[in-house]
């Protein structure tokens, strides 16, 4: 089944998130792909928001991953593969040991190391829209 959910402006951004993660609640990694600039960080700020994370979320370009905990306690790991030339870069930082944390893993950048992604991965796109809108598309069989 094909899911969406339309994000209207900035305002809207925290009723997305919370829907979001109503229609994707059991999935514990989520891969973002889209263009630069589509709002991949700016969303998961909102869903770590809902998450009730009280740290400061910010894109892990340099350092990778961030962990941050969620209100009740469990960790949530945010990726940023951008800078990745190689998925042996990936495999460096112990990705499969986050990977088969059982936390929520949410990935930037994705397309760098597609090759690593196991299976259960949702992969959710975000298009921009003329109107400035955007979309998050995905299918409830994964990738």
């Amino acid at each position: 089944m094909q899911n969406e959910i339309i994000i209207r402006n900035l305002d809207d951004l925290d009723r997305a998130a919370g829907e979001f993660l109503e229609k994707t609640a059991g999935h514990k990694i989520i891969a973002f792909f889209a263009p630069m600039g589509a709002g991949k960080t700016t969303f998961t700020t909102a869903l770590c928001r809902r998450l009730g994370v009280k740290d400061a979320v910010c894109s892990p370009t340099f350092t990778i991953v961030n962990e941050y905990l969620s209100s009740d306690g469990e960790p949530v790991y945010h990726f940023d593969f951008y800078r990745i030339n190689r998925a042996a870069e990936a495999l460096d930082i112990g990705f499969y040991d986050y990977m088969d944390s059982g936390n929520l893993c949410l990935i930037e950048w994705p397309e760098n190391i597609e090759e690593l992604l196991p299976e259960e991965t949702l992969a959710v796109h975000i298009s921009v829209n003329p109107d400035g809108s955007r979309t998050l598309s995905w299918s409830d069989q994964g990738r």
